[in-house]
């Protein structure tokens, strides 16, 4: 039978990631994270976002000898392009979750077969995986994730400073403004180890909207329009950065105002 327990804070699931709790505090995260799916998921989403593959994988790459990895990564069976009918997706969240908790209680590298559930890192549509990871996220927002006052102009603005430091923005709070929607909150995140913008709303109507910006190299592309999590997302990108809207609103309503924070955004 479940017992109450309180939620980590995303403070505390980082520091779990990065092995910085105690052998106690680890195995009452872990019991949580095994008993309620949304904090598995919030977990899974901080690591797959912000995980150091490079740094950790380095002195393990310089001190390796090369044809016994080879070998041993030849042994590992590939992974099936699908998954089965029959395997739940919470069942292959759990794997990654226990496999990601074993490695930190020993002290282990990560292995192929956890970075396997997030091959999307290394696909060529690299713009397609980053939606994927910020839907997840922003399916967890729920209209009290947002509460609260809006913040007042100069507040926005200290929100926006790093923003604009990091992926070379230039932001005002007039230009990320949606009409009939209140901001909330601006954030600086990390996606595979690269500067992520998110820009919250709370939408009267909907619920939950947010504008993210990533740097990218992929080319200039006019919006286009695909369904994520329940969500609907518009896409589009300049010369240097890729941007989605995402939110609860109906498609040509979330075309519009995109339509309308394309004009305004300025890199």
């Amino acid at each position: 039978m479940n017992t109450k327990h309180t939620i980590p804070s995303d403070e505390e699931l980082t520091a779990f990631i990065d092995g910085e709790l105690t052998a106690e505090e680890a195995a009452r995260i872990q019991t949580v994270v095994e008993e309620d799916e949304s904090v598995a998921e919030r977990l899974e989403f901080l690591a797959r976002a912000s995980l150091p593959f490079k740094q950790a994988f380095a002195p393990l790459l310089s001190e390796a000898p090369r044809a016994k990895l080879e070998t041993m990564l030849a042994a590992i069976p590939a992974q099936p392009s699908a998954r089965p009918a029959s395997t739940p997706a919470f069942a292959s969240r759990r794997r990654f979750l226990g496999a990601l908790a074993a490695s930190l209680v020993a002290g282990i590298a990560i292995d192929r077969a956890v970075i396997g559930i997030g091959k999307g890192f290394s696909a060529k549509d690299e713009n397609s995986e980053w939606r994927a990871v910020v839907a997840d996220y922003i399916s967890l927002y729920t209209a009290e994730t947002l509460a609260g006052p809006v913040p007042g102009r100069e507040d926005q603005a200290a929100q926006l400073g790093p923003l604009d430091e990091k992926l070379g923005l230039s932001l005002s709070p007039e230009a990320v403004s949606l009409p009939g929607i209140d901001f909330k909150r601006a954030l600086l995140l990390q996606y595979d180890g690269k500067p992520l913008a998110q820009v919250a709303y709370l939408d009267p109507e909907t619920g939950p909207m947010a504008l993210c910006i990533v740097r990218s190299d992929a080319g200039p592309k006019t919006p286009d329009l695909e369904s994520r999590k329940g969500m609907n997302v518009v896409y589009w990108s300049n010369g240097t950065h890729a941007f989605m809207l995402i939110g609860h609103a109906t498609a040509d309503r979330m075309t519009a105002i995109a339509e309308g924070a394309r004009g305004k955004v300025a890199v």
